[in-house]
Formats: C-alpha cells, sequence, structure tokens
C-alpha cells in the first residue's frame, strides 16, 4: 500500500549548497540548477588512511546531507557527476585496490591553503606521515542532486515559501494534489518536479473543484506525466483496477478498510451499501465473507464487478447497482435470492494439495461446501457525507416484507445485524471550549435517534462504539459509528 507522500526532507542543506534562486521561471528548466562548490580532497598512497583518518579525525571530514565524504579520483565521470556519488563503506574503501580513492574534508576548507588554517595541528601530523595529497576539488551540483522542496522554495513566490506544497497522495501511478487557489497557477511546475522526484510516480493530478457529485467524484487537471488515468491500486493482497476520475477512491483509508474486514468472520453475510470498486467487499470475500456490495455509480459498479473477477472472488461477491436506500429496503430479498441461485451453499474447491499415503500421488482434496446464512450480519456504510441519512431504511427491514422471527428466521443461529456507518461530525472552530469526544458522540448518537425516529430506551447508548477514523480537516474528523440494530426496529410494523 502506498501511503500520502510528504516532499520536506529532515535535513537541511547550508546555504551555499541551495539551488540558485529563480521565481520568474514559468517552465521548469533543469540546468538552472547546476553550480560548483570549491571544496578540498585528500587522497593517500595507502587505500587504508581512509578509513582510519574518516574514523580518527570526524570533525574534519564533510558534513553535508547527500554528499558522501568518500570518493572517487581517477574516473572522468567523477568531477562531472559527483553528485550521483552514492556512500561509501570502509569495507571498500580499504579493500579496492582498483579505485584511487579520496577524502572530502570539512565544508569551511575551501581551498588548499585553508588546510593550514582549519584543520586540526593532529590531522595534519597525520595527512603529512601518511604523504597524503591535498586537492582542491569542484564538486558540481545538479537538479538531480535536490529534493522537490529545496526547487520549489528556488522557484515559487516568495510570498508562499512558508507553505509550499508539502504532500501528495499515491494512488496506483498517480501522484494526487490538492493545490490550494494560490499555487494552481504553478501546478505544471510543482506537477513536474514531484513528477521528477518520484520514481513510481507516472501521472500527477490536481483536484479542480471539491466533492460535488452524487458520485463523490471530482474533476481533475493532469499536471504532469502521461494523461493516463486507469490505475491499478494494491491493497490488503488485493488489486484493484478503476478511472480515479469516474469513481471514489481514498488511499488514506486503507486502515480503515483493514479494521472493518477484520470484524468480518468467514461464513459470515456483509452488505457493503456504498461499496465502490470493492475495498471492503473484496478483501471480504477473500477470507470467505459473503458479500452483498452495491454502488450507485455505475463506473464503480463496472470496475468492482471487473475486480471481482480479477481477484477471483464471484463465488463470494455478488455486485449490485441500486440506489443507497433502496439496496438496504430490499437487502433480506437480494440474499434470499442468493440464496436460491445456489441451494444455500458455496462448493469451494481446495487448492492445498497432499500426498496420497496409499498411492504416492500428489491430489487435491474434495471441494468444500460453505453454506450461505439466512441472515446478513454486518451493513457497511462508507459514504460519510449522508450515510447517517440512510439509516432510516432499517426500522422495519424484516417486517416490510413480511418476514418474521419465528417464520424466517427460526434457527438458533440468527442474529440481528451489526451496522458500521461512517460520519461527519463537524463543529465551529471558534467553539469554546472545544467539544470533547464524549460531546462528538453524543451529537452523532442524538442525530441517530432522530433519523431512526426511535428513543433511548430502545437504541441504548451504551450499544455504541465510536472509532476516529481521521481528521479530515481541524474541526471534522469522521466517525465509524457501530451498533447492533434492534429487534424492535427490525420488525418494527411497516407501514
Amino acid at each position: 500500500m502506498l501511503k500520502a507522500r510528504n516532499l520536506i526532507g529532515k535535513m537541511s542543506l547550508p546555504a551555499r549548497y541551495l539551488p540558485g534562486v529563480n521565481r520568474s521561471m514559468t517552465k521548469l528548466d533543469k540546468s538552472s540548477f547546476t553550480k560548483t562548490i570549491p571544496l578540498v580532497v585528500v587522497s593517500f598512497p595507502d587505500p587504508k588512511n581512509i578509513s582510519v583518518f574518516s574514523s580518527c579525525f570526524k570533525d574534519e571530514i564533510l558534513r553535508i546531507p547527500r554528499i558522501p565524504h568518500v570518493i572517487k579520483l581517477n574516473t572522468s565521470e567523477e568531477n562531472s557527476d559527483a553528485a550521483q556519488e552514492p556512500p561509501l563503506k570502509k569495507k571498500t574503501v580499504a579493500n579496492d585496490n582498483h579505485v584511487i580513492k579520496g577524502i572530502l574534508l570539512k565544508d569551511s576548507v575551501t581551498s588548499v591553503d585553508d588546510v593550514a588554517l582549519q584543520l586540526s595541528l593532529d590531522a595534519q601530523e597525520f595527512l603529512r606521515s601518511a604523504n597524503a595529497e591535498v586537492i582542491g576539488y569542484d564538486y558540481k551540483l545538479n537538479y538531480d542532486f535536490y529534493k522537490a522542496e529545496e526547487i520549489l522554495k528556488a522557484i515559487l513566490p516568495e510570498e508562499y515559501l512558508d507553505e509550499v506544497p508539502s504532500g501528495f497522495t499515491v494512488t496506483g501511478h498517480i501522484a494526487h494534489l490538492n493545490l490550494r487557489k494560490e499555487f494552481k497557477p504553478f501546478g505544471a511546475l510543482i506537477g513536474q518536479v514531484i513528477l521528477d522526484k518520484n520514481r513510481q510516480i507516472e501521472t500527477v493530478v490536481d483536484k479542480v473543484d471539491s466533492i460535488a457529485t452524487k458520485f463523490r467524484t471530482f474533476e481533475m487537471k493532469v499536471l504532469a506525466g502521461r494523461d493516463d488515468l486507469l490505475v491499478t491500486q494494491k491493497e490488503s493482497n488485493c488489486s484493484f483496477t478503476f478511472n480515479f476520475s469516474k469513481v471514489y477512491w481514498n488511499s488514506r483509508l486503507h486502515t480503515e478498510h483493514e479494521r472493518l474486514v477484520r470484524a468480518f468472520k468467514p461464513g459470515q453475510v456483509v452488505c457493503d451499501v456504498f461499496a465502490g470498486v470493492g475495498p471492503f467487499a473484496i478483501p471480504g470475500g477473500k477470507k470467505e465473507v459473503f458479500v452483498l456490495a452495491n454502488d450507485l455509480n455505475p463506473e464503480s459498479y463496472n470496475f468492482m464487478c471487473t475486480n471481482i473477477k480479477d481477484n477471483k472472488v464471484e463465488q463470494f461477491v455478488k455486485p449490485n447497482n441500486l440506489d443507497g436506500k433502496h439496496f438496504i429496503n430490499k437487502s433480506p430479498l437480494l440474499l434470499q435470492e442468493w440464496i436460491a441461485e445456489t441451494s444455500g451453499k458455496i462448493v469451494v474447491p481446495d487448492a492445498k494439495k497432499y500426498k496420497n499415503k496409499t498411492t504416492g500421488k500428489i491430489e487435491l482434496p474434495p471441494p468444500r461446501n460453505v453454506i450461505l446464512p439466512k441472515h446478513i450480519h454486518h451493513y457497511v456504510m462508507n459514504l460519510p457525507d449522508s450515510a447517517l441519512s440512510f439509516l432510516s431504511e432499517f426500522v422495519g427491514l424484516y417486517s416490510r416484507h413480511g418476514m418474521t422471527l419465528t417464520s424466517t428466521f427460526s434457527d438458533a443461529d440468527f442474529t440481528l445485524p451489526w451496522i458500521h456507518c461512517h460520519c461527519f461530525e463537524k463543529y465551529e472552530p471558534e467553539e469554546s471550549p472545544e467539544p470533547t469526544m464524549e460531546i462528538l458522540h453524543d451529537r452523532i448518537y442524538n442525530r441517530i435517534l432522530k433519523i431512526m425516529d426511535t428513543n433511548k430506551d430502545v437504541l441504548q447508548r451504551d450499544g455504541f462504539s465510536y472509532h476516529l477514523v481521521r481528521k479530515v480537516a481541524p474541526t471534522k474528523p469522521m466517525f465509524c459509528v457501530s451498533f447492533q440494530l434492534p429487534q424492535s426496529l427490525a420488525f418494527k410494523e411497516y407501514i
């Protein structure tokens, strides 16, 4: 799983190593980032002294981030491409007799004359006794050497330098930015730098507007790279293919996907009301959970069908393309239809071969029968903007279809379903004191009571659990609230 990336480096370069400033740049000019740093290098007739000097005189050698203090001296490429020289291990330095190497002295030594003034007397004596050669050396830096933040700070307007775009989300081969308005005129420059500095990235996009459609999609602008928004994303040992601009996908939710899937047990039935391309449903199917998966967006539905097939979970995941309320309303019937289609069981071949002790042959064990339960164990509702408003559909979930405990669910294994509903509970920044988590939980609970037209005696507060998924903004936390549907609501007389 590729997580959100940060462009900011942990160690900063001294001023003279930073790239030259060019705030008038409108198109990326990589040649403008070339510069030469005057340094001094020492070489030894006996290469073993490189390790000795590095160990004994640590304060006398170059300590600049990303620049190795041990360099090759007998190759013509060295001085022209020094920025690419990888750090060298002491063992390699001491035992490699085919390449002449040297040690770059500390940054304050910029000429041969500085050695007598800047190095300690002990270090100078060591160099004399080892017959070391002291040489002026021009270390060349170029575009490839610099980190993205260092380049952006050299080319973006000075008034924006405190808030240089610092992060992006990776989905497949795409880096997804959400540039603020003031940075959008520089989108092409920013996008090209990100593309250059991240080898796994092939396309950089920026969100043009906020999520405004009923399908939770938004318009995207390709800033750099190839114009290809069809991605393949790996998550939870599954592969998901989709067009990033036509479906909803949020890589930041991968831990939430995994958390809920862990709660599902093999052989249970889960209804994924807003399934998208399948980040809950398909991993659930992989662990032999029966999933009725649904999404209103036809693009999401089509890609979900593709992903179900590609991940070989057709027997356990059944896709639907319905409105969420209609899907919840109809879900008990959809399960009954599935049972009728399969005669209530799924035949699963066992892929683990074994050696037959009698015949000595390698064989496959007989297939297993997995029974499809008659009732639903979990509902997942991952539509945080509006999922709570769909909860009213659970009132009379079974009674509206003429289902009763005695006639429909007479088996001893029947349980009422758990509902896992994602939601936001936004509050105002000026609210004082800032509401505690407990207060936010109470607000969600009271909203649910109102939506489901019930009271605290029927839907008891201590039966609720709240998981903070993430903070979309400082005052906009996203929760997953979980509770078990009470019998009195599930079988409430349907009017």
